[in-house]
């Protein structure tokens, strides 16, 4: 193949979510709805459309869960995180956050049922989707993954992970090239200087014999 899926898929999985765990205060606050853009590579919320007023404990133990995450402790992390949702039920950015660690520690079933939480209370949510895109591909359930992806990007156009996810699945696990070249052509719309996607549209329309 022409490029290094699974070195390629860990920096942008890598990338994601240090940029998440940074921001995740961020997403504590607000609801469906916000506008996700991509900014240097740091998907960030430009404008609410809700607030949620949350109890000031509980901002404390969230904060005090990432702090955990971004020193990688994700086994101690879940249970503030699970005292969390328990406390707050009504924010999809907990769940999200306690799957990536599930996920850290192996535990992909659990991942998956906290993913699916938070699009139960946010269907489009960019990260839950993105990551439970991934989780998807990773167990070969090809047309699941490709369904979340696409939820992502139909909410949030912007989110250049989903986008750019979605083309390595359609081209080297779907071998859908039409779509593979669609979904990165647009990723380059939106960073056109990323020069490792401009090598993947020159290979995959040569493929494509265009």
């Amino acid at each position: 193949m022409y490029y290094g899926v699974e070195t390629g898929d860990i920096a942008m999985i890598r990338n994601m979510r240090r940029c998440f765990i940074c921001l995740l205060a961020v997403f504590l606050f607000a609801c469906a709805g916000g506008e996700v853009k991509e900014d240097t590579g740091v998907a960030v919320i430009s404008k609410k459309v809700d607030h949620v007023d949350v109890d000031s404990d509980v901002e404390l133990d969230f904060k005090n869960a990432i702090s955990l995450m971004q020193e990688e402790k994700y086994a101690q992390a879940i249970p503030v995180l699970n005292t969390v949702i328990e406390r707050e039920k009504r924010l999809p950015a907990p769940y999200v956050n306690i799957a990536i660690a599930y996920n850290k520690l192996g535990d992909t079933k659990a991942a998956e049922e906290n993913l699916i939480s938070a699009l139960k209370l946010d269907i489009g949510h960019p990260v839950a989707n993105n990551e439970l895109g991934l989780l998807y591909r990773k167990k070969g359930k090809f047309k699941a993954a490709r369904i979340a992806y696409e939820n992502a990007i139909n909410d949030h156009p912007e989110y250049l992970p989903a986008i750019r996810n979605l083309g390595v699945l359609c081209d080297l696990y779907m071998h859908d090239f039409d779509c593979a070249l669609q979904q990165f052509e647009e990723y380059l719309e939106l960073k056109p200087d990323d020069k490792t996607v401009a090598i993947w549209v020159a290979d995959v329309k040569r493929r494509l014999g265009k």
